[in-house]
């Protein structure tokens, strides 16, 4: 992102990112939401409550070294769930729709994971990264946030398997043997990575001011 501050906590239509984001999923009021970031930053985060005046409560666990060590962190955190979403804090634009929709997808197949189709044409590199194929794009699915599954099933995938490298929390589970279900995702969902995405963000807002809790 190149600013001063982590990505997470950079200021988006007059409040930080991440509490945005936290105070979407807040506004169902029965989900437990389990908040992993760097130690270091958890003052940070209590300072924001407190000027932003959030009292909903969040559990705070630690990260760790990787994205892997820190879901398994936050999924420690959790017992008495029957389904566990998993959510990139910096998705702040996920819609309320496509929240239920995973959680009720989840429900009935198990598992739930938001996607687009690609609008882009794409090609994809050989293994030595000197040459590229086309893929036909129809193939091709954009993979967003939250991720939802049964407790025990995402649970068993992060204690039975090693993933380092894992991107996302399907991969993990599937790798585990269990069938992911795809569901539809909102073009709004980004992921904020780059400071043109904050510019698309702010579009987006004032658009659709209602993305926002």
């Amino acid at each position: 992102m190149g600013a001063d501050i982590p990505k997470q906590f950079i200021t988006l239509a007059g409040k930080p990112v991440l509490l945005h984001t936290v105070r979407l999923f807040a506004s169902f009021r029965n989900m437990k939401i389990v908040l992993v970031l760097p130690e270091a930053h958890f003052e940070t985060w209590n300072k924001i409550c407190q000027d932003y005046d959030f009292n909903y409560p969040v559990s705070l666990v630690p990260g760790g070294k990787t994205r892997y060590e820190s879901v398994k962190n936050g999924l420690d955190a959790v017992q008495d769930a029957d389904f566990i979403g998993v959510h990139d804090g910096v998705r702040p634009l996920v819609s309320r729709e496509t929240i239920i929709r995973c959680f009720e997808d989840a429900a009935t197949f198990g598992s739930a994971i938001p996607v687009l189709p690609s609008v882009d044409s794409v090609r994809i590199l050989d293994d030595n990264a000197s040459d590229s194929h086309v893929m036909n794009r129809n193939r091709v699915l954009l993979v967003q946030t939250p991720q939802v599954f049964r407790r025990d099933a995402i649970w068993s995938a992060y204690n039975l398997f090693d993933f380092h490298d894992a991107t996302d929390d399907a991969s993990v589970v599937q790798s585990a043997g269990y069938n992911i279900h795809l569901c539809q995702g909102n073009r709004e969902n980004i992921k904020l990575t780059t400071p043109t995405d904050l510019v698309i963000a702010e579009a987006f807002i004032k658009a659709y001011p209602n993305l926002l809790a």
